[in-house]
């Protein structure tokens, strides 16, 4: 095992320990329940392989769904957003980016990486809370959880990152 897959591994198991112990007890306005897991997956790289992200995507979201009894909603939310990470991450990447393109607020600007992320969140809030919900009866209520949800995985997401970053560099 290479150092970017410890390095990832260890990711996982702090974005986890967050999630299960801290974040799984918190419900915003009473169901609005941030996803951090989605910031390891914003995380990676350009250039990784397509079938390695969908790897770790499941992994974490197999993961979250063990701890948290979630029954594959989570595995659904996080495969679907390491599919579609490449060309999220090659939409809002600068055009003479290279192959090994680290997306963060340093490299993206911050307008760029707060869309990215915002979009990322998005796509694994939507997916876990219409799977959660499994019916639009009352979608009213699935709407404020993905939107609120989102909004809120996004800004933790940046203060991870701007708190992460700052201490590498």
């Amino acid at each position: 095992m290479n150092e970017t897959n410890l390095i990832r591994a260890g990711r996982l198991v702090i974005l986890l320990a967050i999630q299960v112990f801290i974040l799984n007890h918190v419900h915003i306005v009473g169901y609005i329940t941030p996803l951090l897991m989605g910031y390891m997956l914003i995380c990676f790289q350009s250039g990784v392989s397509r079938i390695g992200l969908l790897v770790w995507g499941f992994l974490a979201g197999l993961m979250f769904d063990i701890f948290s009894g979630t029954a594959g909603m989570a595995s659904a939310g996080c495969t679907l957003l390491a599919m579609m990470q490449p060309a999220l991450l090659r939409a809002f990447a600068p055009h003479d980016a290279d192959d090994h393109f680290v997306p963060c607020i340093r490299t993206m600007g911050f307008g760029k990486y707060f869309t990215y992320a915002f979009l990322c969140m998005f796509v694994l809030h939507a997916v876990f809370y219409l799977l959660d919900a499994f019916t639009l009866h009352d979608w009213p209520m699935t709407l404020a959880s993905v939107g609120g949800g989102t909004l809120v995985a996004t800004l933790l997401c940046i203060f991870t990152e701007l708190l992460v970053r700052k201490k590498r560099h």
